[in-house]
């Protein structure tokens, strides 16, 4: 049988300090194995505790079989007994976040079915995914204000050992044997679980809901307890008084205000693509009178865009083609695209002649007889493909 690790954190989560006796050190003296620990390694969707033995930082603690092993930032150095004291805030953090995951998933299950299948313990935020496709508003106001009631109601969080083959009433099954750590909330739920949580429902503090997302099949709930939420509740009041003054207007005003903005950009948007298209036609005049014909009677320009050919490289190529004798060529290096217009009276197919150029190049597209455009894979590719086009 291997070292086993007491763990100070399944009875007495509040107990951050502590003495033990060394079992155990790796060669390099940075990994450490007590006969007991109050610091919790990452397990069950929460993150390891952080901390100092005898004065060195804890910087991850791991759970291998019956044994807790914590890794320290410098090698511990000769010693038969070691003083640990764990990060109170981080530990306290999690102990908020944890309990209210207990606490939501058992709300939503209540109220509509939807059972937990899994959980995470973020740094900035923790989730839970639901087995349900999505969530309706309502669904998901109704389980917020459910939960938050709980907490005002401060119920106690109580932690048993039971039995496996005689525990009754558990909102998961646990699927393990022997004896099971219970956490219940008095009156709500009883979940197998190893993780730190607090003593009433009072000190999980505020939940709030700050987003649901489709996540493989299951609703992802991402959710914000205690210190987290009041943080994240002053950042967003914070932001809003800033977007309010800059539309000098209340909190109240500034959806109704943001909204007329846009629409205006919108409009400002279209009425610039208008006077876009209606300037390339102009410029395509221009383009073709500042060309010379070749020995073939044609006038050929090359247009180099930052973008794949949009609506106004479209009209400056239309308004190119509509002169005698007219072949336009427009290219984009990002991503590799190329269009090939040609006036009527040239005598070329520009969809066809295009197409098996871009096919012997390894890219691929097609169009009219006037106007065609495709990709291609490298900007070398498009360069090679220009200079054939170059002497159409």
């Amino acid at each position: 049988m291997g070292l086993v690790t007491e763990r100070i954190y399944y009875t007495d989560p509040l107990a951050l300090e502590f003495t033990a006796s060394v079992l155990e050190t790796d060669p390099t003296g940075t990994r450490v194995v007590l006969d007991r620990t109050a610091f919790y390694p990452t397990s069950g969707g929460q993150p390891n505790d952080i901390g100092e033995i005898n004065g060195i930082p804890v910087t991850d603690v791991v759970h291998e079989e019956d044994r807790i092993v914590h890794v320290l930032a410098a090698p511990l150095g000769p010693a038969d007994s070691v003083q640990g004291i764990v990060d109170r805030a981080r530990r306290f953090d999690h102990m908020q976040q944890h309990s209210g995951q207990h606490l939501l998933s058992a709300v939503f299950a209540e109220l509509y079915g939807h059972h937990t299948v899994s959980f995470h313990l973020g740094t900035e935020s923790s989730t839970i995914d639901l087995a349900v496709a999505a969530l309706e508003p309502a669904e998901i106001r109704s389980a917020e204000e459910r939960a938050n009631a709980i907490v005002s109601e401060n119920r106690p969080l109580s932690v048993s050992f039971e039995n496996a083959s005689q525990v009754q009433g558990l909102r998961k099954e646990s699927g393990r044997e022997g004896t099971l750590r219970i956490v219940t909330i008095e009156s709500c739920d009883r979940s197998a679980c190893g993780g730190t949580h607090v003593r009433a429902t009072g000190e999980i503090g505020v939940i709030t809901i700050r987003k649901v997302e489709k996540m493989r099949g299951n609703a992802r709930v991402e959710f914000l307890c205690g210190q987290r939420a009041v943080k994240k509740a002053r950042a967003d009041f914070e932001t809003l008084t800033q977007v309010a003054r800059l539309f000098s207007c209340s909190f109240e005003e500034t959806p109704a205000n943001v909204s007329s903005l846009l629409e205006q950009v919108k409009d400002a948007e279209k009425a610039r693509r208008k006077l876009a298209v209606e300037m390339a036609g102009y410029r395509g005049k221009t383009l073709y009178e500042a060309c010379l014909f070749d020995d073939q009677g044609r006038k050929r320009h090359i247009e180099r865009t930052t973008s794949a050919p949009g609506d106004e490289t479209r009209a400056l190529a239309q308004s190119f083609c509509a002169q005698p004798g007219a072949i336009f060529i427009a290219a984009s290096s990002n991503p590799p695209a190329v269009m090939l217009a040609a006036g009527a009276d040239v005598g070329i197919h520009a969809g066809n002649v295009l197409k098996e150029l871009l096919a012997a190049a390894g890219g691929r597209g097609g169009g009219s007889a006037q106007n065609a455009q495709g990709s291609l894979p490298s900007a070398e590719a498009l360069e090679v493909l220009l200079a054939k086009l170059a002497h159409l």
